[in-house]
């Protein structure tokens, strides 16, 4: 099995809103695609530092996170950020990761945009039964 890496689209909402309202260009609005591995242990989105400065996020509180080693550090959270994985989208925050960190698409964004992750065929897919967009559980 190897590790799933995707195209990401990352836009700042809070951009796009200033758009919709006549206040900014569109050519003004900062987003980027980057490549992002998809890690099923993990629960939110992660983004390198560096990342986040260069798409203008506001960051807004901050999280204790765990990593793989069971060390524990505090990092800060980042808001309004839309993301966009082949066909489908969703607004979200995200960790801000050490400075040129790899991104990390975590299980909250694959939960939203109903993916699959297929480990063995290194790829995400779509749930067969809804594939033209999320099927989300309401209980």
């Amino acid at each position: 099995m190897g590790e799933i890496v995707v195209d990401l689209g990352l836009e700042n909402v809070r951009d796009r809103i200033l758009f919709e309202a006549g206040h900014r260009e569109e050519a003004d609005i900062r987003q980027r695609t980057v490549k992002a591995v998809v890690d099923t242990g993990a629960a939110m989105l992660v983004l390198p530092e560096d990342l986040v400065v260069d798409l203008g996020l506001r960051t807004d509180r901050a999280v204790t996170v765990s990593h793989a080693d069971n060390r524990r550090e505090e990092r800060p959270v980042a808001e309004a950020l839309s993301v966009r994985i082949g066909d489908r989208s969703m607004t979200t925050d995200c960790i801000v990761g050490r400075p040129e960190s790899e991104p990390l698409i975590g299980q909250i964004v694959l939960e939203r945009l109903d993916l699959i992750a297929d480990c063995a065929a290194q790829t995400l897919t779509t749930r067969p039964e809804s594939p033209d967009r999320p099927l989300l559980k309401i209980l």
